[in-house]
Parts: structure tokens; C-alpha cells; sequence
């Protein structure tokens, strides 16, 4: 989809991550808490999309909860993936809605910051040519960088992801004037990535103290979301955890 064929103005998307559902899950063994379940409530709660992030080494979501987010959704399925031949595999059997190019390392936590698109160009247009083809729109996860802007958008995206643990982090620290210069670029990045017909998404680390300035930001149509609300739902639920971001969201962007 181009810049042209965005709905501009439209009500700005919340997909909700479910991998720490399975985290949980993983952590003892078994089958609770289902991630599934957790993905039907986002959905009736008001979740636009769903995201899983199959990781190398399953350490959260598992290949059985991907066939089984496939046959159970109604919303559309953000699925996440290191740029691998056996992601790829997995992603053109099932053809979901969307697909994240995401860096992946096996000693992180969490993913630390966003795919160096610009020295991979030529290997990522020809790993995502074949998922463009099976009908699956590419997004890939950078940081607000122009020179990574550009190269997702020549190799043939349809989609970027802003990551916006910098921004997150600062705020978190107490780094205030650090914060304020990460979102400047967050928001200068989403306005150029806009300009060159590029969707813009953004996501990592957003809570309900940090969600408000990125929801404001017009060119961003979508926000994925996962650890804080899954966090969150501990203390207040998942659908009341969702019902607040999503209200956060829609204040904002009014």
C-alpha cells in the first residue's frame, strides 16, 4: 500500500502482542495461559490487529500457536520474523496478513533495536520479493533513520515499523532532554517515510505515560504494543488494559 492509498486521517490502529502470553506459558509448561484466548479477548476488546513474533529458538510463541492464530482470527495478523529461510517458509505457508522483518539475536531480552536494511539491501529485496508475491504486506522494523528509510522503501516495502525503545528508555530514566530529541526524530522520520509513499507504523516499549505524542503524529497509522499491555493485564485485566490504551490512543489523535 502507498502513501496515496492510506486513509490519511483515518482512526490509528492498535495491534496487541501476545508472545509474552506465551512467556508466561513457557515458563512452567503446559498449555496455560493460552495465547490464543489472549488473542480472541484482544480482538473483542478492540485490538485491530494481533502480533506474534516467531522467534529461532521458540523461546515464546511456538509454531503450533501460529497455525492456531491462523484458523482462529478475524483481525489481521502482524507476523513477526527474522529474515531467515526458515521464517520465510513458514511465512509463505501461511500467508498471513502482514509480515515484520525484524533483527534477531539469540542472547537478547527483547529485540534491541531495528534491522540494518542499508548494508543488507540486495539480500532483503530478494527475501522479501517472494513474500510480496504470496500476497503478504512487508513491513520492516527500523529506527528513525533516514538512510534506513530510504533503503526499505527501494527494496520494496510496503510498510515501516519505527522503533521507539530509545524514546521509551529516555522517558523511563528520567533522560528528559534525550526523550524529547528521540521523539523530535520519531516524528520528523514518520513525516519522511510518509513523503516517500511508505505506510509508517511505530512500536517497542509504549506505555500509557509514553503512547500519547506517537499517537498524535498523523503519518503513523498503526502502533503495535505488547509487553506493557500484557504487564498491565496482571493488575486490571486484559480487556479493561486494552479499553485504556486504546482510549489513550484515540484521545490523542482527536
Amino acid at each position: 500500500m502507498t502513501g496515496d492509498a492510506v486513509n490519511y486521517a483515518g482512526r490509528l490502529r492498535l495491534g496487541v502482542n501476545i508472545d509474552h502470553v506465551a512467556t508466561v506459558r513457557n515458563a512452567r509448561g503446559g498449555a496455560y495461559p493460552d495465547p490464543l484466548r489472549a488473542a480472541r479477548m484482544a480482538e473483542a476488546a478492540g485490538a485491530d490487529g494481533i502480533t506474534a513474533h516467531l522467534r529461532e529458538d521458540r523461546r515464546h510463541i511456538s509454531d503450533a500457536d501460529i497455525d492456531g492464530l491462523m484458523q482462529v482470527l478475524s483481525v489481521p495478523l502482524n507476523f513477526e520474523m527474522a529474515a531467515t529461510d526458515e521464517m520465510q517458509k513458514i511465512a509463505l505457508r501461511h500467508r498471513p496478513h502482514a509480515v515484520c522483518i525484524v533483527p534477531e539475536k539469540r542472547e537478547e531480552k527483547t529485540t534491541e533495536g531495528g534491522l540494518e536494511v542499508a548494508r543488507e539491501e540486495n539480500k532483503l529485496a530478494h527475501f522479501i520479493a517472494p513474500l510480496r508475491d504470496a500476497g503478504c504486506r512487508v513491513s520492516i522494523f527500523i529506527a528513525a533513520d533516514r538512510r534506513q528509510i530510504e533503503a526499505a522503501h527501494r527494496i520494496g516495502a510496503q510498510v515501516i515499523e519505527l522503533h521507539t525503545g530509545a524514546y521509551c528508555d529516555a522517558h523511563a530514566e528520567g533522560r528528559l532532554d534525550e526523550r524529547d530529541a528521540e521523539l523530535e526524530r520519531l516524528r520528523d522520520m514518520s513525516a519522511f517515510a510518509h513523503a516517500l509513499g511508505l505506510e509508517v507504523h511505530a512500536g517497542h516499549g509504549l506505555t500509557y505515560d509514553t503512547v500519547a505524542p506517537v499517537a498524535a503524529f498523523p503519518e503513523v497509522m498503526e502502533l503495535n504494543i505488547g509487553h506493557f499491555i500484557i504487564g498491565e493485564a496482571i493488575f486490571r485485566g486484559i480487556t479493561p488494559a486494552i479499553v485504556e490504551m486504546r482510549r489513550l490512543m484515540d484521545e490523542a489523535r482527536a
